[in-house]
């Protein structure tokens, strides 16, 4: 048994911010002193790095709830399905429900919870729960709901990514011109044909790595120190996403038994065009490859890096055509992958 993405859906915010609106930002070292160069080339040196030139930020009357309930009924409606036969609903989220203007995280009741009862579903029976991953949990649900669905104990599974990451950065942390909003979620089923997940592949380096991605005090000595922000060790990140994620990518291809001449798109965490090129370059390398021209779409440059809402909302940009010279057709073979806090890793290779 396979199982298999039956309805996808997506919510954008229409809330577009430029690197331009960042020209008056105070960004200060983490030691609280300031830059010895102007904004504008700090946001020059942001580009030519991540490649992000606009990101998305939430409506401030929406909650990552909210975008949530937004693109699931997308998904609902796209797989054409009852909502009160869904079985689970799982979401994947790193901070919960930070009202505009606060960094409080609201959590209670979880936020699987809140959109099962915005999508006033009455089936007691249908599970709602929460999933902390990281950056990966969106995949790592799909992989819960396989689990599920394998086991008998579901047939159809609702599995969200949602974030509002612009509520819990630094202003004065450079870092936090690379997040931004967003929603993805699907449906998850049984496949009936050849279509559908092929294998896996997950973990977690908890050792040196575990607090590359922390909650940690602004850099701006005047704040509360006790008010937190989203933090990260960038350049152990990058180092950490290239050592680790080809060889993880290579692995569950091998399960497959798919051949790398047979995959035509791989779908990766949008968190850093450099570094999605350099691992790429280096999982095609593995393979004594040279890298297919447009293997890789992505959504990066004009929505930034919205956690787990990255991987869903890039597959439904994808197969509605929203991509530029991007498409895929019945039958090609994809690999989705993610890296992200904890640190945590994972992939699937799916037949679409």
């Amino acid at each position: 048994m396979k199982i298999k993405i039956t309805g996808i859906g997506s919510y954008i915010p229409e809330k577009k911010v430029s690197n331009t609106d960042f020209g008056e930002h105070v960004f200060l070292n983490e030691d609280g002193t300031a830059f010895g160069y102007p904004n504008e080339v700090v946001i020059n040196k942001f580009k030519g790095i991540t490649g992000i030139e606009h990101r998305r930020y939430a409506e401030d009357q929406h909650n990552s709830s909210d975008l949530a309930f937004f693109a699931s009924q997308k998904a609902i409606e796209n797989a054409g399905i009852d909502p009160e036969s869904i079985d689970y609903i799982i979401f994947a989220h790193n901070f919960g429900d930070v009202k505009y203007g606060t960094t409080q995280s609201d959590m209670i009741p979880s936020l699987a919870t809140r959109v099962k009862h915005k999508l006033q579903i009455k089936n007691p029976k249908c599970v709602a729960y929460d999933i902390l991953f990281g950056c990966p949990g969106w995949i790592e649900g799909v992989m819960q709901a396989n689990a599920f669905i394998k086991s008998g104990m579901a047939k159809r599974c609702l599995v969200i990514g949602a974030e509002t990451l612009s509520r819990v950065v630094d202003a004065h942390d450079r870092d936090s011109m690379i997040y931004s909003d967003g929603a993805g979620a699907s449906i998850i089923e049984a496949s009936d044909d050849e279509t559908g997940m092929l294998s896996y592949e997950s973990a977690t380096y908890a050792n040196d790595e575990a607090n590359y991605l922390f909650f940690g005090k602004s850099y701006n000595p005047n704040l509360d120190p006790d008010t937190r922000y989203i933090k990260m060790y960038g350049r152990k990140i990058y180092e950490f996403a290239l050592s680790q994620v080809p060889a993880a990518m290579k692995s569950c291809l091998d399960k497959s038994g798919i051949g790398i001449d047979d995959v035509k798109k791989i779908l990766i965490h949008q968190a850093n065009e450099k570094m999605d090129e350099a691992i790429i370059q280096r999982f095609y390398k593995l393979h004594d490859k040279p890298v297919p021209e447009n293997i890789m779409p992505m959504s990066i440059h004009e929505l930034g890096n919205s956690s787990v809402a990255t991987v869903p909302t890039l597959y439904d940009l994808l197969i509605r055509g929203e991509i530029e010279n991007q498409s895929i057709e019945k039958g090609d073979v994809l690999i989705f992958a993610s890296v992200g806090a904890g640190m945590n890793i994972n992939a699937f290779v799916y037949r679409y």
